[in-house]
């Protein structure tokens, strides 16, 4: 059998069973059928290409982070289990850094904007008034999870970022664009943490 993979397009065939008392409904899988790659996975790989040309994830662009950072800025939803674990590798590792977060909806309809927003703020203050780095992070999820990690607004915005970016999916295997365009990829919100500071 083909594995199935996350953005793949493919036909279920299935029998229903529904138990009316307690409103479950579930499918008995008989045969799963591949069509294709799906329009999320597609247009991602399509806008991938498009940037990869224009020199918006050349290696030679990326700038080191800072040894001893002042400053951080964290892009992410405070109510993210990402916030929480990058926060608490940090102090760990280097108690007394001042963090400032900029709460931000990671999916859903407002992320894109959210994000694009957050990143302007700190980019557009006087410089001695900046954070050394920026952390955005977020847990992992499906392709459709990290829309906004793929969309193109979002890349382009943490390209044209003057502060140095690091960049923390959830899991490993997710990689998105602006992991791609990112200075600094970080396995995880916890690898970020080990990235940005000494410990």
């Amino acid at each position: 059998t083909t594995p199935i993979a996350d953005g793949d397009r493919i036909i279920v065939r299935a029998t229903p069973n529904i138990y009316p008392p307690y409103g479950l409904f579930t499918l008995n899988v008989n045969a799963i059928e591949h069509t294709g790659v799906g329009d999320l996975k597609a247009a991602m790989e399509r806008l991938r290409r498009q940037l990869e040309v224009e020199g918006l994830f050349d290696d030679s662009r990326k700038r080191p982070l800072p040894e001893f950072p002042e400053r951080i800025g964290l892009v992410t939803s405070r109510e993210a289990a990402a916030c929480g674990d990058f926060l608490r590798i940090l102090q760990n590792r280097w108690g007394g850094v001042e963090v400032e977060l900029a709460h931000v909806a990671v999916q859903g309809a407002s992320a894109v904007g959210d994000i694009c927003t957050a990143l302007a703020f700190f980019n557009a203050r006087p410089v001695d008034d900046r954070p050394d780095v920026l952390v955005l992070t977020r847990g992992g999820g499906s392709l459709e999870d990290l829309a906004a990690f793929n969309a193109e607004a979002t890349v382009r915005a943490v390209f044209a970022s003057t502060i140095p970016i690091v960049v923390a999916v959830g899991h490993e295997r997710d990689v998105s664009l602006w992991e791609l365009a990112a200075d600094v990829r970080a396995a995880t919100p916890s690898n970020a943490a080990e990235c940005v500071v000494p410990d």
